[in-house]
């Protein structure tokens, strides 16, 4: 189980990012954070995985225990990538199994051919292509804790599908995930709860089944929650001219 209590965060210099949340998710939940740019989404899923320190008092455990004691339990995926540009696939993976006791080296293998992954270093890849080698490497892990920061951006439809067929095939229902994105069509049918961030704090809790009670899509209820209106440029442009 994550426990996040009375959660605090500032920069350096900057006013706070996160203010008073508290919620707990119990295993093998997969939960979804959303939230307008800078909401604090990215920071929250740093602070779960140990990435950053809270504010004050231990605010984030993990089967009661912080983070930094559960490195070797929790894969972060990453929009940037965590891999290193000069290893090929199959030598990031070397590296990993020498690093991570749970890593599944088989299973890399076997998405790298999925994924069609040519043997040559990571930073000659296309953008894509790297998405697909830290999401491998992610779920090889096979950690009971997997961490998405926005897998899905700057990925083409396809590549967006082949990550979704990947991550399906590897969940055995015990794994608890958070995942951050904007494309949340591509979530609709696989998260279990939603927790919207606005303005430094916790604005929505909702599991999928609630919402899907109410006659609700994830997309309705973000457009309701962070106000965007769908038509706001073409008013604008109407008031200029």
């Amino acid at each position: 189980m994550v426990q996040i209590e009375k959660l605090y965060f500032t920069y350096p210099n900057y006013a706070t990012v996160l203010e008073d949340l508290t919620f707990s998710v119990p295993k093998g939940q997969i939960v979804a954070i959303l939230g307008a740019n800078g909401a604090g989404k990215t920071t929250l899923l740093k602070l779960i995985a140990g990435l950053l320190a809270p504010d004050g008092n231990l605010q984030v455990l993990i089967d009661g225990k912080a983070p930094l004691e559960l490195a070797g339990k929790i894969a972060f995926i990453s929009e940037g990538g965590t891999y290193f540009n000069d290893l090929k696939p199959k030598e990031y993976g070397d590296f990993l199994q020498d690093f991570f006791p749970s890593f599944d080296r088989p299973y890399f293998d076997m998405l790298l051919e999925f994924f069609q992954l040519q043997e040559r270093p990571i930073k000659k890849m296309s953008k894509g292509q790297k998405a697909k080698v830290e999401v491998a490497a992610g779920m090889a892990k096979r950690t009971p804790y997997i961490i998405m920061d926005e897998p899905f951006v700057g990925k083409d439809m396809f590549t967006r599908q082949d990550f979704m067929q990947a991550l399906a095939g590897t969940l055995t229902g015990e794994e608890t995930i958070f995942i951050t994105t904007h494309e949340i069509s591509e979530i609709e049918n696989f998260v279990d709860r939603v927790i919207i961030l606005k303005e430094n704090n916790l604005v929505v809790d909702v599991t999928l089944d609630e919402l899907r009670q109410e006659g609700r899509t994830i997309q309705e209820l973000m457009k309701e929650t962070v106000g965007y209106q769908e038509h706001s440029f073409c008013s604008l442009l109407e008031k200029i001219e």
